[in-house]
């Protein structure tokens, strides 16, 4: 199970959990990450092995919810699925609910998605939180693999963006890497020679099968997304929550940029992965 959540104190050492991420941050303390990146299945057909629950609105007998509104759950024992779950929402929506619980009053959800479930994904958190904490819709595209020839090829993912207090929240502009102007003769030597803050679509590579940053997970996201990330929406010092954390590409990068970490994963392998790979951050 890794290293229980007992551990956990905002003075402590970073920690990586194995397990269902659901109970896990049931265990931890409200609103002590001021960043929280959630990467969760896509529904996209693969088999993964999870314990689901399902979500419904309620009359006022359920469990209470942010804006007042309360939720039934049920619990459901799956002992697999192909990531195409009879019930995603039911799924993830507890799990979006607790990581909005954790986060600090001037924290920040990344939710990443891609095309099969972002729009779903839309309607569910502006429900959930309201409308007014959305920040913005992120389009992360790359070009990379095999392309279709019967239909346009889909080459992006989507993450959704919420705060949790949207008149007071981190967001470090001047920290965040530049990008070159398009149109660099336009804005003077000065400003071209410094960059531009990024807009709301980014372009950046796949991880490379072949580079150094390779871990083997399938998964696996770029350093250079979550550098991005947590530049952006959080301080050297706090904490960082990543409840599918995969090959640990958030725990790398938030330890290398001086923040810490909770990343937590079910699954061995990648359990597996992100102990050798964040093993000096650990120690």
């Amino acid at each position: 199970m890794g290293v229980p959540t007992s551990s956990w104190s905002p003075e402590g050492r970073s920690l990586l959990l194995e397990g269902d991420n659901l109970e896990l941050m049931r265990s931890l303390p409200s609103e002590i990450f001021t960043l929280c990146y959630m990467d969760p299945p896509f529904n996209t057909g693969r088999t993964q092995e999870r314990t689901t629950s399902s979500i419904s609105a309620s009359q006022g007998t359920g469990r209470q919810g942010f804006g007042g509104r309360t939720y039934d759950f049920t619990l459901e024992s799956v002992t697999s699925y192909d990531d195409s779950f009879t019930d995603y929402w039911g799924f993830l929506a507890p799990r979006l609910m607790e990581a909005w619980r954790l986060l600090s009053p001037e924290g920040t959800l990344y939710v990443h998605l891609d095309w099969r479930e972002v729009h779903y994904a839309k309607v569910a958190m502006d429900q959930m939180f309201g409308r007014e904490h959305f920040l913005n819709e992120i389009i992360w595209a790359y070009d990379y693999g095999a392309k279709s020839k019967s239909k346009w090829p889909t080459k992006h993912d989507t993450i959704l963006v919420y705060v949790k207090d949207p008149t007071s929240y981190v967001f470090n502009a001047d920290e965040v890497d530049r990008e070159p102007y398009m149109a660099p003769g336009l804005v003077g030597p000065e400003k071209a020679a410094k960059g531009k803050l990024p807009t709301d679509v980014w372009w950046h590579t796949i991880v490379s099968p072949t580079g150094k940053e390779k871990t083997g997970y399938a998964t696996q996201k770029p350093l250079g997304i979550l550098n991005r990330i947590i530049r952006a929406s959080s301080r050297p010092g706090d904490w960082v929550l990543d409840p599918f954390a995969g090959s640990g590409t958030t725990g790398h990068a938030a330890a290398e940029l001086g923040r810490k970490f909770v990343v937590m994963d079910a699954n061995d392998e990648a359990h597996t992965v992100m102990a050798k790979r964040l093993a000096p951050y650990l120690a």
